[in-house]
């Protein structure tokens, strides 16, 4: 039987491995089983060339996008591993699939949760567990918005609608877009495992 989701109240640094451990455990002890996990906390970090791009940045949005992944997959393997069954899905993004240009702390991390998920998908299926990422374009978040702003901060409108208007579907993706996709894989897909789904409409194809 599935439990119903929850928001944890307490919140957690992913780059922390103790925190992650933490999280994981508040879950059990309330639950008694975890059935779904969304491995979804990340941040862009700071637009540059590979250059100018700081040390300090470069391992801020490692620590956030890959150990913090890893991290969650690690500690909630184990349970899912001894429970026989369970899904995860990863965010990864359009930046884990090609070159995006000005991001090589994200692009690099986003590549690196691919590979997290199809070696993982590879090891834990024998044990009934599935793991998927999806592969996010241009969906209109908090994340976007602040990323528009590093282009063009008084503009950051206008740069949207020029960013948008090379997708085939000259639009943003909503979150709920997403939402819809993540439920699917976590309850609906036993049998889709290792894969990266895009949800960039059809951006990703003209390149």
């Amino acid at each position: 039987m599935k439990t119903r989701l929850s928001k944890i109240k307490n919140p957690a640094d992913v780059s922390k491995e103790e925190d992650v451990e933490n999280y994981v455990k508040h879950t059990l002890e309330k639950f008694g089983r975890i059935d779904g996990f969304f491995n979804n906390a990340g941040i862009e970090g700071k637009q540059n060339l590979t250059e100018d791009y700081t040390s300090e940045e470069f391992e801020k949005v490692v620590g956030i996008n890959l150990n913090g992944v890893f991290f969650g997959m690690k500690h909630v393997l184990k349970i899912m591993k001894e429970q026989g069954e369970g899904s995860i899905v990863n965010t990864a993004s359009v930046g884990g699939i090609r070159g995006i240009g000005n991001q090589s702390g994200y692009s690099a991390t986003k590549h690196g949760v691919v590979g997290l998920t199809r070696n993982s998908a590879v090891e834990y299926g024998q044990f009934g567990v599935n793991i998927n990422a999806i592969a996010p374009g241009a969906i209109m978040t908090a994340m976007v918005e602040g990323s528009l702003k590093q282009m063009d901060p008084e503009n950051w409108e206008d740069a949207g609608k020029e960013f948008v208007s090379v997708n085939p579907m000259k639009r943003f993706g909503t979150t709920e877009e997403v939402s819809s996709l993540v439920a699917f894989l976590l309850s609906e897909a036993g049998f889709i495992n290792g894969t990266v789904i895009n949800i960039d409409g059809g951006q990703s194809y003209k390149y």
